[in-house]
This record gives C-alpha cells, sequence and structure tokens, in this order.
C-alpha cells in the first residue's frame, strides 16, 4: 500500500570489519551516518560533548557531518565489529533519522538474536559496492537499533513543506509498523509516537493510503491470516491467534477483505478445517 521508492536505504559503502589493536585512533567527520556496533573488545568515542565507551552487544549512530573522536579503549582485546555508512531518506530528499530524536549510544535489548547476523554481516566479502543482500541486512541491525535508540518525533513544523514532510514520513512508518505486526500492533500503539494531532492524522493517512489505520491494520491481519490458512492452519486456530474469540466473526472479516471464507480458500490451498493438508501427489 506503500509507493515502493517511499524510503530509501543507501549503502555508501559496503560494511567495515572493524578490527584495532591498541594504537588505534580515529578523528573525522563522515558526509552520511555512521552506525556502529561492537562484537568484541571496546573502544573510546568523543562525539561534541558526550564521551562514549562502546563495549560488546552495543550501538552507536554518527550523525552525518558530525566529528568524531576515537581510541581504543586500553586493554589488550581487539576492538571488532562493524562500521557502515549509510542514509535513510524519505521519497528521496527527507533525512528520516533527522526527524527523529534518538539515543546515540544504546545496549542492543536482542543481542543474543542479533549477534550472528552482525558477525555474518562483518564477514561477508567487501567489493566496490554494497550488494542487495548487504542492505536487506543491514535495515535489520538498523531497525533493531532504532527500537531501542527511538526517543520520540522531533517537534512538528504547524504548517509549510516541512510539515507535510514529516506527517508523509510518520504516516509510512505507521503503516509499517501496523503490516510488520499484525497480530500485536493495535492503531493506538502504533500512533503512540505521532506528533500530530490524533484526528487530522487518521484522515492524512486515509488519503495517502486509501483507508483508516484500522481498517489498514485489519487488512493487513487478514493477509497474516491468508499466509496462515495457506500453510494448513486450521481456521479455528488462526481466528485465535489473531485474538477473534468467535470464530464466526473472523470469517465475515475474512471474507470482507479477501473475498472469500476462511475455510473456502483453506479447502482451495489442499487442507480440511482441523486437519493437515493432504501430501502431494506423487
Amino acid at each position: 500500500m506503500l509507493p515502493t521508492q517511499a524510503l530509501s536505504l543507501r549503502l555508501a559503502r559496503p560494511p567495515i570489519a572493524m578490527s584495532h589493536g591498541p594504537t588505534w585512533k580515529i578523528d573525522k567527520v563522515n558526509p552520511v551516518h555512521d552506525l556502529v556496533v561492537c562484537l568484541a573488545g571496546g573502544g573510546r568515542y568523543r562525539i561534541e560533548d558526550e564521551d562514549i565507551a562502546l563495549s560488546p552487544g552495543e550501538a552507536m549512530l554518527i550523525p552525518a557531518y558530525t566529528r568524531f573522536r576515537g581510541h581504543h579503549a586500553g586493554d589488550d582485546a581487539t576492538y571488532t565489529g562493524i562500521a557502515q555508512h549509510f542514509s535513510l531518506d524519505l521519497f528521496g530528499r527527507e533525512d528520516v533519522l533527522g526527524q527523529m530524536r534518538l539515543r546515540r549510544h544504546v545496549r542492543l535489548s536482542n543481542w543474543p538474536v542479533l549477534e550472528p547476523l552482525v558477525s555474518h554481516y562483518r564477514a561477508t566479502p567487501s567489493g566496490a559496492m554494497a550488494t542487495l543482500t548487504q542492505h536487506h541486512q543491514f535495515m535489520v541491525i538498523l531497525l533493531m537499533y532504532l527500537e531501542d535508540a527511538f526517543l520520540g518525533w522531533r517537534e512538528a513544523v504547524p504548517e509549510g513543506p516541512q510539515s507535510q514532510d514529516l506527517l508523509s514520513m510518520q504516516i509510512m512508518f505507521v503503516a509499517s509498523r501496523l503490516a510488520a505486526d499484525p497480530v500485536g500492533s493495535g492503531v493506538e500503539e502504533a500512533m503512540r509516537s505521532v506528533s500530530f494531532n490524533p484526528d487530522y492524522f487518521r484522515r492524512a493517512f486515509r488519503d495517502r493510503i486509501g483507508m483508516t489505520p484500522q481498517k489498514y491494520r485489519e487488512l493487513k491481519r487478514m493477509e497474516f491470516a491468508v499466509s496462515r490458512l495457506g500453510q494448513g492452519h486450521p481456521v479455528k486456530r488462526v481466528a485465535a491467534e489473531l485474538g477473534y474469540s468467535d470464530p464466526y466473526f473472523f470469517s465475515r472479516m475474512f471474507k470482507r477483505y479477501i473475498g472469500s471464507s476462511p475455510s473456502s480458500y483453506r479447502l482451495r490451498r489442499g487442507g480440511m478445517d482441523g486437519d493437515p493438508p493432504p501430501p502431494p501427489a506423487t
């Protein structure tokens, strides 16, 4: 439902596989954002008026055009991790991160899950340009950082193009969150950090997406149901997963959005309600 080019992630170069000994130092300004994640050892940084000690499982964002100084933490362990130069734009012009209030430095709450991905990302071969796979992997890492670092949106400009850019960006993020978590995220939860009047935001969401946030969420929930039914799960189980205590009400909602009843859809996919789908014919 969102324009395919609405959000643009660009990696300025392949990931930097950091491996720094005790003599390592840096004093630099990058023209793009830089996300640094520590895997082992540690480093110490000075960014503007803030001192940061980075240790394993922690991540740090250095905004574009921000001078930073860094050096080894001082012990004998090699400081390893990743550094990724990137930009994240909305409609090719609006810096998404520039509209957010973020903690610069966080301990990643989902580190046991994320650490293997970061290690794999660090080990990927470096060519002249970042690959599509690296873009996808880094987006996951970046979203994990944002989940822990996000404090809220910056003040919205009451009128003018900048306000509309911010509005479009917040609509995109709310829609993305509803689509990504159809079982858990309710509309109120997804809109909690929106900096616009809720009624105004809902009208703007409908104008841009083509339906209200509630109807958009229900559509994504029914698409989730389509996936589950296609895997052979019984209708009652799928209804319960989505929080419907009344399977008949779930069936009416499913037919409204998908065009057929869930039992009919599941039957066409090769399974009977309550039973696993039969094995393919040989």
